[in-house]
């Protein structure tokens, strides 16, 4: 447990960004689950591949995933789109 005062505050502030991280990661793979599951089924999967694609990019743009990374996330989904 942190004793300086900044510390603490710097406690606090990386627990809060931590909350708000995994908040973002877990709303995310629950997207491209939906949109990977919609693909499957042959049901509204461009709508949904649509979305997930663009949660990919919120995520990206706060830092939460890396450019490569969200990229290749993306050209995945769109692969198993074309080929379903």
């Amino acid at each position: 447990m942190p004793n300086i005062k900044s510390a603490k505050k710097r406690v606090l502030v990386t627990a809060t960004k931590n909350a708000r991280n995994k908040a973002i990661k877990s709303n995310l793979k629950s997207t491209i689950k939906k949109a990977e599951t919609a693909i499957a089924e042959g049901g509204d999967s461009a709508e949904q591949v649509r979305l997930a694609i663009k949660r990919i990019d919120q995520a990206c743009a706060k830092g939460i995933l890396h450019k490569n990374t969200a990229a290749r996330r993306k050209s995945k989904l769109v692969r198993k789109l074309n080929n379903a």
